[in-house]
């Protein structure tokens, strides 16, 4: 535990790469290969399951350290981390403890079978041998928030280092549905055959966003067009005669698309196809919105009614392996064409289609076309060098996004929330309403897309106009406006303006629009029925 909270601190306290990355290639070289793939598991989101609640360790943090719950309380608002606040409220500690992470890890993980009684004991006890930031690095343990400046590429980066494998290869060993209960240091990271694991998707390739026109991409023959389609990006897996439906989160998802097993009959095992997962029902000629879709996300099992209302196919505009090679170094001119070639004879019952591309002899000809995409249920356009290869992670160059600007509309804040983290003494989490009549209908929240100086003084402002409080939340005087952005609306009755929006944040403060002149509900209605 020593030598992971002195990674901790590392990497903490330090805003540079390559300070976070010098510290992870030595702690990946000298920790032990337990405690080294227990940090790959907690920086990737594999976190223990929390053992004890949250209510509980606040009133035994409270106890310990002598001050009333209500105090507890308020200084948990004001810090914003949970973790943070019990280490600043225990006694101070010296003590140092010689157990590993991986012991501690192993030791949370058994209070799950034990009672109320002897949690609290283990509990107190581990606050009692450990002090400064290990304390702190236990608190962070138990109440399963574990995030911190680590992302997956800069901890593949570090990893390259310390092993002297290539990046690209580590990117692919950490994707997939390992965990330290069932694989080892030297089976994920170190063992020759990394890909045994049929089910192991490649790391996903992101694009960039296009801010001002392609028109500085250069040359329009160098670049290849398609439509940037709304649903789940995903990579199609077949190997070993089996499928697998990875989400680009590396969340499987392959029980929430039975439909796609058919894609074995249809393409040969050694296939992995990116694209987009859609809603497409038989003989329409766009695919449903992503509302369609969102009924199939959080469902491990899908009942036959829902498969034949919603059904989803892949729209594949990628090939990244085939007949069980990685051809991701090819340019994608050439893996188009390889892809061309494997989806041509599919039938049109199949679940896998070819997502086309679209053909323009300059820029004004594709931004003309990037103009229709909301007639065919799509974001906007991908633009991909022809030459390109396939990489890990967002790189700048090959890949970009030319979404269509978003849909806004100015509606009223009429709640606020304190934020969590640094900004938890800032009001930035707010509700929104548009004009009714005389009333003001709620109909979304939002809290990104202001600076912190604007946060900063919508706090003074919040403070100074509370009408009401509802525990976290105030009530206040209806007054503000803000331009509100979002990609895409639908109907729900779970919402009062039954309405719900797709992303939606602030794009600007309107402090020049009285409340008068803010969007009416029928303004809203009248955005569902053109685009919803």
């Amino acid at each position: 535990m020593k030598r992971f909270a002195a990674l901790f601190n590392a990497i903490d306290q330090s805003t540079k790469t390559t300070v976070k990355v010098a510290a992870l290639a030595a702690y990946f070289v000298e920790a032990e290969d337990d405690d080294k793939l227990w940090t790959v598991a907690l920086f990737s989101g594999r976190r223990p399951k929390r053992a004890v609640t949250a209510t509980r360790l606040r009133e035994w943090a409270a106890e310990v350290g002598e001050v009333p719950l209500w105090l507890f309380e308020e200084s948990y608002a004001i810090v914003g981390d949970l973790a943070e606040t019990i280490a600043l409220v225990l006694p101070e500690n010296a003590a140092v403890s010689n157990q590993s992470l991986s012991q501690w890890i192993s030791d949370l993980r058994s209070l799950s079978e034990v009672d109320d009684d002897a949690r609290k004991a283990f509990v107190l006890q581990a606050w009692r041998q450990l002090g400064g930031t290990e304390r702190f690095v236990f608190n962070k343990l138990i109440t399963g928030g574990f995030r911190m400046g680590v992302s997956q590429k800069l901890m593949t980066r570090a990893l390259a280092q310390a092993t002297g494998k290539p990046e690209p290869e580590m990117a692919h060993r950490l994707m997939g549905n390992w965990h330290p209960d069932t694989d080892t240091w030297h089976s994920l990271i170190e063992a020759e055959d990394a890909s045994a694991d049929a089910s192991r998707p490649y790391p996903f390739y992101l694009a960039h966003a296009l801010e001002d026109g392609p028109e500085p991409l250069g040359e329009p023959e160098d670049w290849r067009a398609e439509w940037k389609w709304d649903g789940i990006r995903g990579q199609l897996i077949l190997r070993d005669g089996d499928y697998f439906v990875w989400s680009r989160g590396e969340e499987l998802m392959t029980d929430r698309f039975p439909e796609l097993v058919s894609a074995i009959d249809h393409l040969p095992s050694g296939t992995v196809l990116d694209g987009e997962l859609l809603v497409w029902p038989a003989h329409k000629e766009k695919p449903s919105s992503f509302n369609a879709l969102q009924a199939r996300i959080g469902r491990k099992t899908v009942p036959k009614k829902l498969l034949a209302e919603a059904p989803v196919v892949l729209h594949a505009y990628d090939l990244l392996e085939w007949q069980g090679e990685d051809i991701r170094q090819l340019p994608f001119a050439e893996r188009r064409s390889l892809l061309e070639a494997a989806c041509a004879d599919l039938p049109e019952d199949a679940p896998v289609k070819l997502s086309p591309q679209h053909r323009f002899e300059d820029w004004d000809t594709l931004a003309s076309l990037r103009s229709t995409a909301r007639d065919e249920n799509a974001e906007g356009l991908m633009l991909k060098r022809a030459d390109s290869p396939y990489l890990s992670g967002r790189k700048k160059g090959d890949w970009w996004k030319w979404k269509l600007d978003p849909l806004t509309i100015d509606a009223v804040m009429i709640y606020a929330q304190s934020g969590s983290g640094r900004r938890a003494n800032l009001f930035t989490d707010f509700t929104f309403a548009v004009r009714n009549g005389d009333d003001l209908v709620p109909f979304t929240k939002a809290y990104s897309g202001l600076t912190d100086a604007e946060f900063r003084k919508i706090t003074a402002w919040v403070r100074k106009n509370t009408q009401q409080r509802f525990g976290p939340v105030r009530q206040v005087t209806p007054h503000h406006v803000f331009e509100i952005a979002f990609e895409g609306i639908q109907a729900s009755s779970r919402h009062k303006s039954g309405v719900a929006l797709r992303f939606p944040r602030m794009k600007r403060w309107r402090q020049d629009k009285p409340l008068a002149e803010a969007n009416t509900l029928d303004d809203l209605n009248e955005m569902l029925r053109i685009y919803g």
